[in-house]
């Protein structure tokens, strides 16, 4: 892609957002924002060249592709890159649709398939990858066949974000108010003891040209982390690499895994997304070079902690 071509990034409301129109207006492009808030704070960067604000596909998926179809066409647009779940929106909508710009994302149905977390681990089982044991859960009575097993468990929707809902090691009263069904499942999956750590990471065709690997420090909550420290890529970049090369992965994607006490690395769920391992590259040439031609190979350049400061 050519030096000051236009390029759309979605989910402006983010700070991941606001961080990658920084790094790519830097290194020359145009960057032109969209969302549904009102005031997101990417729209306030320097760097954005204008934001537009658009219903939220969620709510209003016509109306937004509508909207979306008018601004690729107004501002020439060339790539329009995801930072939220509206991916999976977009992956929906650019299936068998003439859009005139790429979107820097996997079709929907493999989309579809690493969000669902279930669905994720099965992939890795088909790859090779080594994975915690993982148990579908449809109903009230394969929920209720977990109970005996409940303390070594963690139980969490197919379909959640941010740890929303998730129940670590429940007592049978805890674990009895869910109610899987068919259309809304949960999963079991087991309780690793050892260290966190999340992985960023941007694709081209099956190749990993950026790589980022950290551990939250401070959390929101049970899940959120809104302070980070960088580790080691080489402990995930097995894993990472060997995922992207065998879905033939174009796009963002982040993991979240565990390292247990003999050094495995076993994965937990997946992003396919941009999340805060983005924070550690500051190189906006080499980080836009990767992301819009796929040529060359960026590491992270931040060392020690990062934090999104008002969340902290």
């Amino acid at each position: 892609m050519d030096t000051e071509s236009s390029i759309l990034i979605t989910g402006a409301r983010s700070p991941v957002a606001l961080h990658l129109t920084r790094l790519l207006g830097i290194s020359g492009h145009r960057v032109i924002l969209v969302d549904h808030l009102k005031h997101p704070i990417s729209a306030a960067s320097r760097y954005a060249t204008r934001y537009y604000q658009i219903p939220a596909f969620a709510l209003q998926p016509k109306v937004a592709f509508k909207a979306l179809s008018k601004i690729i066409a107004s501002e020439n647009i060339k790539l329009v890159i995801p930072t939220c779940e509206e991916v999976l929106h977009l992956g929906a909508i650019w299936k068998g649709k003439q859009m005139g710009a790429k979107l820097f994302a996997p079709s929907i149905s493999m989309l579809s398939q690493v969000h669902n977390k279930y669905g994720f681990i099965q992939l890795c089982n088909e790859i090779g990858l080594p994975t915690p044991q993982t148990h579908l859960l449809e109903s009230v009575a394969e929920l209720t066949a977990q109970e005996t097993r409940a303390a070594t468990k963690v139980f969490k929707p197919v379909w959640s974000r941010f740890g929303s809902d998730v129940l670590i090691r429940p007592d049978v009263v805890k674990l009895r108010r869910i109610k899987p069904t068919i259309l809304a499942p949960w999963i079991a999956q087991d309780f690793l003891t050892g260290n966190e750590i999340s992985a960023y990471a941007v694709a081209h065709q099956g190749r990993v040209v950026a790589l980022a690997a950290y551990q939250g420090v401070v959390r929101a909550g049970p899940r959120a982390a809104v302070c980070f420290k960088s580790v080691d890529t080489n402990i995930v970049r097995s894993f990472v690499t060997s995922f992207v090369q065998a879905t033939a992965w174009t796009g963002q994607i982040s993991f979240d895994f565990i390292q247990t006490e003999t050094g495995q690395i076993l994965p937990l769920e997946c992003n396919p997304r941009a999340t805060s391992g983005l924070h550690f590259f500051t190189d906006g040439a080499a980080f836009a070079r990767a992301l819009c031609t796929g040529v060359g190979h960026v590491v992270p350049d931040v060392s020690g902690h990062l934090t999104v400061h008002l969340a902290l």
